[in-house]
């Protein structure tokens, strides 16, 4: 089912909010692409949902400009700003059958009754739901619940869709279909929606670009493979990937980064006494103890499934190295930690900057 609206462009410019002293956003400046689907990512108290509802109508900005399509609407009413939004809670009339919850937004508006079930049926197949149009709330599952959530967003056709972390109260594996499911229909409607989560992995596999924010300020936009293998930052770095990136601190001298009686060549230059050097989990090898970078102490072997992950000790430091699935070793065992020059990251301890 296409959609009869090609996305818009959604703006923050120079978006700044302040709850009395406590600054929660920091001047956002951010341009959603037509069609996109963005995802605002961040810890709790990041500021994303504020961000999402500065948009909405539902927040005031203590300065700047918001702009949908050709429209500023920082001063205009939710009502009229052309969003349809998605909640966490499903906010679904429990008095109502799923036909009647996912109709209402044509209902409010008075659309003719014949026009009105064609577009609840339309709507209701785009989420696999036309065969429980009858039903009331209480006899539905919480993905079934969602479902019908979404429905009732598509049946008005906004301009944006607006998203705040509507598959937290689903468990894993409904998560996980969800997921497929809101990709796989915002590809086919083509409205630009801006999606808000804590959630990696979702902001992974559903984003065309993520923006990462932390304590009000965005930290990086960008594609998801360019955040996974170019972070901006420390904290990009640490935040993204599951298991995150492995951090060990020390100093660099020209191109050489040393910590633990260990020299190690990375693929930048500088001079930092309090420096940190970063490698993913998937770029390390375990090797004999003579042949590693670094060494130490098997700490736990945990088998994933395709992958065993090891947990070395070194020092202070654990290192978190990606195996083959029947790697075995006990814990104690002394090994060693090889990786590539290419796949090291170095960055600033003082301020988290990236040595480039």
């Amino acid at each position: 089912m296409a959609s009869e609206k090609t996305g818009v462009t959604v703006s923050f410019d120079k978006i700044k909010k302040s709850f009395g002293a406590v600054k929660v956003l920091e001047e956002l400046n951010l341009d959603v692409k037509p069609g996109e689907f963005l995802v605002l990512l961040g810890a709790s108290g990041s500021g994303k949902t504020t961000a999402l509802r500065i948009l909405s109508g539902l927040e005031t900005a203590t300065e700047g400009r918001v702009r949908i399509g050709e429209r500023d609407v920082t001063d205009v009413l939710p009502k009229y700003r052309d969003i349809s939004m998605v909640f966490q809670s499903y906010a679904l009339y429990p008095h109502k059958t799923v036909a009647e919850n996912i109709g209402f937004p044509l209902k409010v508006r008075k659309v003719n009754k014949a026009e009105m079930d064609v577009a609840i049926r339309e709507s209701a197949a785009q989420v696999q739901l036309d065969t429980l149009l009858d039903r009331y709330p209480r006899e539905l599952s919480g993905g079934q619940r969602q479902r019908v959530a979404l429905a009732r967003a598509i049946i008005r056709r906004p301009s944006v869709f607006l998203m705040d972390e509507p598959l937290s109260n689903l468990d894993a594996k409904l998560r996980g279909h969800m997921r497929a499911e809101l990709k796989f229909m915002q590809q086919s409607l083509g409205i630009t929606t801006i999606y808000v989560t804590h959630d990696q992995v979702e902001a992974m596999t559903l984003a065309h670009r993520v923006a990462i924010l932390e304590r009000g300020v965005l930290q990086q936009l960008a594609s998801p493979s360019e955040i996974y293998n170019n972070p901006a930052n420390l904290f990009v770095a640490q935040f993204i990937g599951s298991p995150p990136m492995n951090i060990v601190k020390g100093s660099l001298d020209g191109d050489t980064f040393m910590a633990h009686d260990a020299k190690i060549k990375t693929p930048v230059k500088g001079k930092i006494a309090s420096a940190v050097l970063g490698v993913r989990p998937e770029d390390c090898s375990i090797v004999a103890p003579a042949k590693g970078a670094i060494k130490g102490m098997v700490y736990t072997t945990e088998l994933i499934g395709d992958h065993t992950l090891v947990t070395i000790k070194v020092d202070k430091d654990f290192v978190a190295v990606k195996a083959a699935k029947d790697f075995t070793a006990k814990p104690g065992e002394i090994a060693g930690v090889a990786f590539a020059k290419e796949n090291l990251f170095v960055f600033d301890a003082s301020n988290g900057t990236r040595l480039r």
